[in-house]
């Protein structure tokens, strides 16, 4: 069944419905016009005949299935890549050659990436399928009159469905009747609270978190009863409108991906031109055809970094790893470095800036106003005169609602007019029934008042639900002696909305207890004060009636007394500041986007520091970025720092706007409606606690523990990564490069190679396990969190960086040909002379690995020790060139021979003299980064 979406919606194009006309938008009609629209009966149901007609037109109620490509279409897309192709063509070359060692090594390194790349794809279209789960259950409908009970898939347009507390919606249903219906869409709307339902005809153009006449698939009901007619079911619903978004959007590449692969063209280009030029010249110097072929593979060879996608691969692992300490469990490695690319934080507010549990904060009775201290649903804290902090006897537990009746009773009418209940699971309280209920019942304990008890007593005898007509709720209570008799009063207690609760009010009760006049203005005055600081308050009442009065609307209004106002809100987390702070140090902007209103968005957003320096900054609801031009959207979500009320394809061009001013944007969320967003963000960030599966399938990190401090802590880690990748490609190009240019100088010379081929697949190997990947493990260096993240258009390397790798290649191709000239001036043999170039290359590596642990300081600055990875390295690596240069059986493999001690010293005198021309070089070229 399809619909037309309206403002605040969608928008798809309008189609035909079950009766084939055109189908508006099911809450702005009156329900006659509906069920008529749908062909069905608000209460009879569906014929059975009519139903399996229904079901060969629309088909099943169940999502898409995602399409995604067969495995060696995942397999064959890994491939895509220049620097793949080269390192095949290599791989193809060497093997025809008879090169198998080389062979094998540079397929490992192919193999090694592809099935990472199959790894990651294959686990990123789970996203997609996760939501299926949200849709398959059991639904309770009425046809043919009867009721019964069916699977979910089997629904069609037209079916009465019947729903009670506990259930998950089947399809999006219109509401025909209801007793006390709530239901949690938090994962659909992001609105925090159970929204309470009715039948009233809504405007066209109110958006899906405000039909109240509606309920929606994969929602849950949280009380009450009602009954609904299904108007959409599988990829019609509201949430098959979020799979559509999620298919339709393509992740985005992150700027490691994108860098790494202009660098691989770039590289590729230049290696195959040097090789061209080197056989061509070779040829024209009148040299053997096949000698120069073998000659310009060797060149390749060297060229090609061959540890690089390993480097990468490693990096981004032990980001991941420490990352995971740290409590942000990454899904994708490149998102590892992205995040320290990160230039905005589009977060969502509760359970990420806030604890996600409703806390009552004050409280107001006729005698005065009293604070509570604590936070969350563990009974921890009390109840203290404002202003009084901790001090006195106003200190202990119950000593305020001892002292105050009005409180007593505010206290005991938020405890047991109240259907929720807080149970302890491990070391954390949970809530089962509505949070704000839940808030009322803690707040209950702090002030001593045991709701427990008083319902022993004075049992619950009846109760008037809250709706969203009535805005309160009573229960009715009938004391009963030790003998089971009952006495002469029973006790209503209310709570509610204020003003609807003031309506029902005549008296307000003082602190004695006694009642008199109500000073309904003073009351409203606090109120409001309350909800100017983001606080939602709820009013209590009390009354007393004969025994055995029955509980009604009518015997409430104008009867009852005001005892008290309880404002609660779900609380800032404590690290929440701190970490917004350190973002806005770090040059990363934080934006709050949830479903909530946009008072309390603005609150919290305060609160934790959000919009504290901000007085140009503005919130916007998503009414207002549907009125925003699609040419003027950028800019003013540059400017606005909240975002409320916003569907799921607002969220979507929220995201699409940042990242058309070349914004990398990091976008958390824990719904089904976050799921499209997430997944268009440069990276999506999911809340492992309080999240949705379909949330955390489509998000690139999830948060173990929900709090924003540990974003600002992933971040932190990502430029790290993010570093330590520098830090390897600079130390490791200048060798490629080197190899490169001492080959194709001995070719334009006409020289004998001074290093083969094989020599140099071991210099590539060995120094990028034993020296490179130690940076990986390179400690945070001071000051990383203080400068401004890096342009997303910078390159991978700045021209003071490829300066360094020219001069280091520079100090190579020099101190290799002078060593390997000297050695065969001096009567070594040509496999003697090969061994000291080799240990050239290597030597050199190693002392330009201390330079390379940092990029602006010395090693002595920031610790020679402080990375003993490094330090064990450089033991492997020179017992593996001990190896090479002594051992027979290396000698044999690699065709290399024992060198003096003379040519060690030489060795080492030239890797020592490069390595101080790169240290005056970092002195002055420090402040170009």
């Amino acid at each position: 069944m399809e619909r037309t979406r309206q403002a605040g919606s969608t928008g798809r194009r309008p189609a035909a419905a079950a009766g084939g006309t055109a189908d508006p938008a099911h809450h702005g009609l009156p329900l006659h016009e509906v069920v008529l629209l749908l062909g069905t009966d608000h209460v009879q149901g569906l014929a059975s005949e009519e139903v399996a007609r229904r079901q060969v037109q629309f088909g099943a109620n169940v999502l898409p299935r995602s399409r995604g490509g067969g495995i060696f279409r995942k397999l064959a897309r890994q491939f895509n890549n220049p620097l793949v192709y080269v390192l095949l063509a290599a791989a193809a070359v060497t093997l025809f050659l008879g090169e198998y060692l080389d062979s094998g090594v540079i397929l490992a390194v192919v193999l090694v990436n592809t099935v990472i790349g199959f790894v990651q794809e294959v686990r990123a279209e789970a996203a997609l399928d996760a939501l299926h789960s949200l849709v398959r259950t059991r639904a309770v409908v009425v046809r043919d009159g009867q009721r019964q009970e069916v699977p979910s898939e089997d629904l069609v347009p037209g079916d009465l469905v019947l729903l009670d507390a506990g259930d998950k919606v089947p399809a999006d249903l219109r509401l025909v009747r209801l007793s006390g219906l709530r239901a949690d869409e938090s994962a659909l709307t992001g609105e925090s609270d159970a929204v309470a339902k009715d039948e009233v005809v809504l405007p066209l153009t109110t958006p899906v978190a405000d039909r109240r006449n509606m309920v929606y698939s994969g929602t849950l009901v949280t009380a009450g009863t009602g009954a609904g007619v299904v108007v959409a079911i599988g990829g019609e619903t509201e949430l098959g409108e979020i799979h559509r978004l999620m298919g339709a959007v393509q992740p985005v590449a992150t700027p490691l991906t994108q860098k790494l692969a202009r660098f691989s063209m770039t590289l590729t280009v230049a290696i195959l031109a040097l090789a061209a030029v080197a056989f061509l010249a070779g040829v024209a110097r009148g040299q053997e055809p096949a000698q120069m072929f073998t000659a310009a593979v060797a060149l390749a060879v060297g060229a090609i970094p061959e540890g690089l996608p390993a480097a990468v691969t490693v990096t981004l692992a032990i980001g991941v790893r420490r990352m995971a300490r740290r409590r942000a469990v990454v899904r994708r490695l490149p998102v590892v470095e992205t995040l320290g690319s990160t230039t905005v934080i589009c977060s969502d507010k509760t359970g990420t800036f806030t604890e996600n549990q409703m806390t009552v904060r004050a409280i107001w009775t006729p005698a005065g106003t009293y604070d509570v201290t604590g936070s969350g649903y563990g009974p921890e804290g009390r109840i203290l005169p404002a202003g009084a902090g901790v001090r006195g006897a106003a200190e202990e537990a119950g000593g305020a609602a001892a002292a105050d009746v009005a409180l007593h009773w505010s206290l005991l009418a938020g405890g047991a007019c109240n259907d929720a209940k807080v149970i302890r699971e491990g070391d954390a309280w949970q809530v089962q029934g509505d949070p704000t209920e839940a808030a009322m019942l803690v707040a209950a304990g702090k002030g001593g008042v045991d709701a427990a008890h008083f319902l022993a007593a004075t049992p619950r005898r009846g109760a008037l639900p809250f709706t969203s007509e009535r805005q309160y709720m009573a229960t009715l209570h009938s004391p009963r002696l030790p003998d089971g008799s009952a006495t002469g009063q029973d006790t209503v207690l209310v709570k509610g909305a204020v003003e609807r609760v003031l309506e029902l009010c005549s008296r307000q009760m003082d602190s004695h207890g006694v009642e008199g006049h109500l000073t309904t203005q003073a009351v409203l005055e606090v109120a409001h004060r309350f909800a100017g600081t983001g606080l939602r308050v709820l009013a209590t009442a009390v009354m007393h009636l004969p025994a055995g009065t029955d509980l009604s609307d009518a015997n409430l209004h104008g009867h009852m007394t005001v005892t008290g106002l309880q404002a609660m809100f779900d609380p800032p987390r404590e690290a929440a500041a701190a970490a917004v702070r350190a973002c806005h140090q770090a040059g990363v902007a934080v934006k709050m986007i949830t479903g909530d209103h946009v008072g309390t968005a603005a609150t919290i957003a305060g609160a934790v520091g959000i919009t504290a320096d901000r007085a140009d900054r503005t919130a916007l609801t998503g009414t207002e970025l549907d009125a925003i031009p699609a040419d003027q959207l950028p800019d003013a979500v540059e400017r606005a720092t909240v975002f409320a009320r916003v569907s799921p394809e607002q969220k979507l061009r929220l995201i699409g706007a940042l990242q058309s001013r070349g914004h990398v944007a990091a976008m958390t969320g824990d719904g089904v409606n976050d799921a499209p967003a997430l997944r268009q963000a440069n990276v999506g960030i999911a809340m492992g606690r309080s999240g949705t599966e379909v949330a955390k399938e489509a998000s690139d990190i999830v948060l173990t523990d929900d709090d924003f401090a540990t974003i600002e802590a992933a971040v932190e880690e990502g430029r790290n990564v993010f570093d330590n990748l520098t830090k390897f490609i600079v130390w490791t190009l200048p060798t490629n490069m080197g190899e490169g240019l001492v080959i194709l100088v001995a070719i334009l010379a006409g020289a004998t190679l001074p290093v083969l081929p094989t020599q140099i697949l071991w210099i590539n190997m060995t120094t990028a396990v034993c020296l490179g990947l130690m940076l990986a493990f390179e400690p945070k260096e001071p000051g990383l969190m203080s400068r401004p993240p890096r342009a997303p258009g910078r390159p991978l390397l700045t021209w003071t960086l490829t300066l360094r790798i020219l001069l280091v290649s520079t100090l190579l191709v020099a101190g290799t040909w002078w060593i390997f000239e000297l050695e065969l001036a001096g009567g070594a043999s040509l496999a003697e002379a090969r061994t000291a170039a080799v240990n050239v290359f290597v030597a050199v590596e190693l002392f330009y690995l201390f330079s390379c642990r940092s990029l602006t300081r010395s090693v002595w600055r920031i610790g020679f020790f402080s990375n003993r990875w490094v330090i064990l390295g450089v033991l492997v690596q020179a017992a593996g060139q001990l190896a090479i240069t002594y051992s027979p059986v290396m000698n044999g493999l690699f065709h290399t021979a024992p060198i003096s001690v003379d040519t060690w010293l030489r060795i080492l005198g030239i890797a020592v003299l490069a390595s101080l021309v790169v240290a005056v070089d970092k002195r002055f070229r420090r402040h170009a980064f």
